[in-house]
């Protein structure tokens, strides 16, 4: 009988779990998966392992198209060897541990979340994931899904990748199928190589600023997360405008 890997969760449940070398199944999770990433995930691993984007993006990434939402999809390129295992892993564990997707971090626990059509407020759903190979829950203190999110850091990746969700919500009610293939690249640009778009969006912005009179701003002045954000309000106002009123630049 086939059993649901998934049980839901409130965030005050409690659950038993910890992953170490003593495990068993330790680093078995890191094999063969489809692991997509966020562009907060790349944000913080090219600047973890002190690489420009497009440097992390050639080299560590393959790029499709969401079958469902048209846009740019980037996902982990795991090796070719016969264990598909995944670039950063190593026999000691995760080589960028502190940089790790924000999928990593929440696992074994799974996250969605719904918008409510009225105030736009967004509810979170937990569910804790017991696949037959993961022997973790066989150890680890009792501890509550919020203690989790707490303990592994996962709160501010949330946040980012909601800004992500909300942005495909536009893109699905606004802009419905495919996108032209220059859109699709100033996307990816935007979300994914943000190094690129730092150099492209600043150098159109001192032109404004010069034209202004006004100091044009500096490159090493504009932290990575505030410019990932401006990219997202770019993308918005550029492409998924709402108010079809409103001029796009």
């Amino acid at each position: 009988m086939m059993h649901d890997p998934l049980t839901p969760l409130a965030k005050n449940q409690t659950f038993c779990f910890s992953c170490s070398p003593e495990v068993a199944c330790f680093n078995a999770c890191c094999r063969d998966l489809n692991q997509v990433l966020t562009p907060y995930d790349v944000l913080c691993l090219k600047r973890f392992l002190n690489m420009s984007s497009g440097d992390f993006l050639d080299a560590y990434t393959n790029v499709s198209t969401g079958p469902g939402t048209g846009l740019p999809v980037v996902s982990l390129r795991f090796e070719d060897a016969a264990d598909l295992a995944c670039p950063f892993v190593s026999d000691a564990g995760c080589r960028v541990y502190p940089a790790r997707p924000a999928s990593c971090r929440t696992y074994p626990l799974a996250r969605g979340v719904s918008r409510h059509r009225g105030t736009g407020d967004l509810t979170e759903h937990w569910a804790l994931i017991r696949e037959p190979h993961c022997r973790g829950f066989r150890n680890g203190r009792p501890q509550t899904v919020a203690e989790w999110i707490d303990d592994q850091q996962i709160a501010e990746h949330n946040r980012m990748n909601d800004m992500m969700l909300e942005l495909i919500s536009l893109k699905n009610r606004f802009r419905p199928g495919p996108l032209m293939p220059a859109e699709k690249n100033h996307v990816y640009t935007a979300l994914y190589d943000l190094d690129r778009f730092r150099d492209d969006w600043l150098k159109k912005e001192g032109h404004m600023a010069t034209a202004a009179g006004v100091r044009p701003p500096d490159r090493d002045q504009i932290e990575d997360k505030d410019l990932l954000v401006a990219a997202m309000d770019w993308i918005r106002d550029r492409l998924f405008n709402p108010n079809p009123e409103k001029p796009q630049p």
